[in-house]
């Protein structure tokens, strides 16, 4: 990875807390985002034309366009220290930060778990992989432990999540239903999975149609993975941050008192 890159992001990390962006205030309306279009680098492989549950699946971002998850504009459009912020994360926390990519918001997240927490940054490009490496290594992160997963296997631990957050990155995923199974094998009772989607019901949004999500759509894809819908933010200037729960206790196939269903 160019050595001005991993430099872009540290000093983009370590200046995180004091560029962070407060929540707008409910009663004030949000500030428009610049008017150019935010254009995603081109994707890792050709488009396949899936689809799920009446959208179309987006294909994945190539790693040869990670530096546009390092731009300096980041800052403004997706205020990433308010949204972790949003999160509450706990000191001494497992947080599993799926699609990492380079690191951008795992870096972040290891400050907020601290020393006796962990960060489980996964992805599916090895290349990716890499670059997250290099970038903990430059930054002198020992928290942030990368994991390279495919679209059906997440390579987290089972039941050892205590939050997992996909940022921009659960619309791309091939297999959701598979993705979303692994997730929820790995969290704990009670652990959490955060969306962070941009708004697809604002057309002033400037991303594709297939980068963006509704939340409508959201919970239709995540609660009959066994999910539980418990918050929404909406205090970004483009993107939902959208929370579930994974139920603390396993719901049972039938009623209490019911007969046993015949062998």
């Amino acid at each position: 990875m160019p050595r001005f890159m991993a430099s872009l992001l540290a000093l983009l990390i370590l200046a995180g807390p004091a560029m962070a962006q407060e929540a707008p205030p409910k009663d004030q309306p949000k500030e428009k985002a610049a008017a150019k279009t935010t254009r995603r680098p081109r994707p890792a492989h050709a488009d396949t034309g899936k689809t799920f549950m009446g959208r179309e699946i987006a294909d994945v971002m190539s790693y040869l366009g990670a530096d546009w998850l390092v731009r300096p504009e980041r800052e403004q459009e997706e205020q990433p220290e308010a949204m972790l912020d949003a999160l509450k994360i706990k000191p001494g926390d497992t947080v599993a930060d799926i699609g990492a990519g380079v690191g951008y918001t795992s870096a972040r997240i290891s400050k907020r778990v601290g020393p006796k927490g962990t960060v489980l940054a996964t992805d599916v490009q090895p290349q990716m992989i890499k670059m997250l490496r290099d970038n903990m290594k430059t930054m002198g992160i020992t928290n942030v432990k990368a994991i390279a997963c495919t679209p059906t296997e997440t390579g987290l631990p089972d039941n050892a999540v205590d939050l997992a957050i996909l940022i921009d990155v659960y619309h791309e995923c091939s297999d959701p239903v598979a993705t979303l199974k692994g997730i929820r094998k790995a969290l704990k009772p009670g652990g959490r999975l955060v969306l962070v989607e941009f708004r697809a019901e604002d057309p002033d949004v400037p991303i594709k149609p297939e980068h963006k999500m509704t939340v409508a759509q959201v919970k239709k894809e995540i609660e009959p993975q066994g999910f539980a819908f418990k918050e929404l933010h909406d205090f970004l200037p483009w993107q939902h941050i959208i929370i579930f729960e994974k139920p603390t206790k396993e719901k049972t196939d039938a009623p209490k008192g019911a007969e046993p269903a015949p062998k």
